[in-house]
C-alpha cells in the first residue's frame, strides 16, 4: 500500500518505518526541512534501539522516504496517518493546534478513496470533528479512523511488530478491512485486531495509560507506607503479585513516572471528565501521588544533610525518564536536579543516552561525565534516578574509594539493602528500611 505519515516525531517515525519494513511504500512528511534532510541522510534524531538500522534498510530498499512535500505524498496515498504531537495545553487539555493545521493542509490533496487515520493521542470525539472538517473543505464524506498507538519507548519496534493487540475505530466495516489488511503481517501469532467506534478507540488509549499510571502511583504510595511501618515493599509486592488477579506488571516502586504520554494523558483525561461534569477523583489522585513521588528522593537527601547542601557534590545516575530512551520529558531526575541547583549543590551527572538533551536545558550548570564512576568522584552522595543496565552491577569497592562519603539514594531499588550495609554504604531506597545510618 501507499502510505503517507504526517509527522516524524517518535510515533510517526516508528510507524512509518515499521509499515515500510512490512513491504509498503511509505512517505514520512514533516514541515522541518532540516529534519527531513537529516533523516534522508540516515541521521535519526531520537534514540530507540533498532530504529536506525530499520530506517537505513528500508531507505536502501526504496520503501521509505522523508519529505516536506505534503501535497505530493498525500495525493498518492491510500492511507494517510496523522502522527502529530498533541502537547498539554492550559488546564491539562490536549493542544490540537498543529493537528488542525495538518487536517486543513491535507484536505485538498486527498484521493476520493483515501482513509485518514489518527495515530496521535487525541480527545474523544476528534475523529468525528476531523470528518466534519474534511467534509466542509472537500464537499464529500471522507473516511476517518482512529488507530491509537501503544508503544513503549525503548521497545517501540518490538511493540509495533509484535503487538498485544491492534485497536481501530471506524464508521464503516470496509475501512476496518483495509486496516486489517495493512496490519496482517503483524498479526500472524493470532493477536487480536479489535474493531470498534472511533470514540471507543480514542478512549481506549487514555484508559490504558490511566490504568498503568494508577498501578505505578498505587505501588509508590504503598512503598511510602512501608517505610513508615517498617515493612519491605519488595516483600509486599511479591505477596500480592502472585495473585493472578493482580500480577507484577507496573508494580515496581520508584521515583514516579515521566515521559511524553502518562503525565499529559492523565491530565487530558481529567480535563475531558471535568468538561462532561464527571468528577475524576481517581485520576486526580494518581497525578498528585506521582508529582509527590518525584520529590521523595529530595526529602531523603534534605533530611540526610540537615537541609545544608551548599557546596556539597551530588552525583546523579540516570537522566532519561526510563531506560533505553533519551527522552527527558517530565523526567524525575530533572525535578531533583532543579532542587539541587537551587540549594547550591555541585551536580555531576551521567546517562548513557540523554546527556545532550539535558545539556540543552542546563548548559554549563552541571558537570557531565562520560562514565558512571567518573560522576561519583569526590561525591558526597549518589542519587540513582533511572534503572539503566550500566548501573545494575557497579564495582562497589571502586565506588567507595572514589566517593567522599559512601551515601546512595537509590530511586529505583537496584541493590539489596543488606549487601549495601555489609559493603559500608549508607543506603536509602524506596519502600525499604534505610541502612548504614
Amino acid at each position: 500500500m501507499k502510505i503517507a505519515v504526517i509527522g516524524t516525531g517518535y510515533v510517526g517515525l516508528v510507524t512509518g518505518t515499521c509499515f515500510a519494513d512490512s513491504g509498503n511504500d511509505v512517505a514520512c512528511v514533516d514541515i522541518d526541512q532540516a529534519k527531513t534532510d537529516l533523516l534522508s541522510q540516515g541521521v535519526i534524531p531520537i534514540y530507540e534501539p533498532g530504529l536506525a538500522e530499520m530506517v537505513h534498510e528500508n531507505q536502501a530498499a526504496e520503501r521509505l522516504r522523508f519529505t516536506t512535500d505534503l501535497s505530493g505524498a498525500v495525493s498518492a496515498a491510500e492511507i494517510v496517518y496523522l502522527a502529530i504531537g498533541t502537547p498539554q495545553a492550559g488546564g491539562g487539555a490536549a493542544d490540537l493546534t498543529a493537528l488542525w493545521k495538518v487536517v486543513d493542509s491535507i484536505a485538498p490533496h486527498l484521493r476520493p478513496d483515501a482513509v485518514v487515520v489518527t495515530k496521535s493521542t487525541v480527545p474523544v470525539g476528534t475523529c468525528s470533528k476531523i470528518f466534519a472538517r474534511l467534509k466542509e473543505v472537500t464537499g464529500r464524506d471522507c473516511d476517518v479512523a482512529s488507530n491509537p498507538e501503544f508503544l513503549k519507548e525503548g521497545s517501540a519496534i518490538e511493540d509495533f511488530i509484535k503487538p498485544d493487540r491492534v485497536v481501530v475505530g471506524v464508521r464503516r466495516q470496509e475501512v476496518g478491512d483495509v486496516l486489517h489488511e495493512l496490519y496482517k503481517p503483524f498479526l500472524r501469532t493470532e493477536k487480536p485486531f479489535l474493531v470498534m467506534s472511533p470514540e471507543s478507540a480514542e478512549l481506549t488509549k487514555y484508559v490504558a495509560n490511566a490504568l498503568l499510571s494508577t498501578k505505578i502511583s498505587f505501588i509508590n504510595e504503598m512503598a511510602n507506607l512501608c517505610e513508615r511501618m517498617g515493612a519491605d515493599i519488595n516483600d509486599v509486592r511479591r505477596g500480592i503479585g502472585h495473585d493472578s488477579r493482580i500480577g507484577f506488571a507496573f508494580l515496581f516502586p520508584g521515583v514516579g513516572y515521566g515521559g511524553s504520554c502518562f503525565p499529559k494523558d492523565i491530565r487530558a483525561l481529567v480535563k475531558m471528565a471535568e468538561e462532561l461534569g464527571v468528577e475524576p477523583r481517581v485520576m486526580r489522585a494518581v497525578d498528585e501521588v506521582n508529582e509527590h513521588q518525584k520529590r521523595v528522593t529530595i526529602e531523603k537527601i534534605h533530611a540526610h544533610f540537615g537541609g545544608n547542601l551548599r557546596g556539597k557534590t551530588i552525583a546523579v545516575w540516570g537522566l532519561a525518564f526510563k531506560p533505553r530512551t533519551d527522552d527527558i520529558r517530565e523526567a524525575p531526575a530533572l525535578v531533583l536536579i532543579e532542587w539541587l541547583l537551587s540549594q547550591g549543590a555541585v551536580v555531576r551527572v551521567h546517562d548513557p543516552e540523554a546527556m545532550e538533551n539535558v545539556r540543552q536545558v542546563y548548559g554549563d550548570k552541571l558537570v557531565y561525565c562520560s562514565k558512571p564512576l567518573e560522576a561519583i568522584d569526590k561525591a558526597d552522595a549518589l542519587a540513582i534516578m533511572t534503572e539503566w543496565g550500566d548501573y545494575q552491577r557497579p564495582d562497589f569497592k571502586e565506588m567507595i574509594a572514589r566517593m567522599r562519603f559512601p551515601v546512595v539514594f537509590d530511586g529505583r531499588n537496584l541493590y539489596e539493602p543488606g549487601n549495601m550495609r555489609r559493603l559500608g554504604f549508607v543506603y536509602h531506597s524506596i519502600g525499604r528500611p534505610a541502612v548504614g545510618k
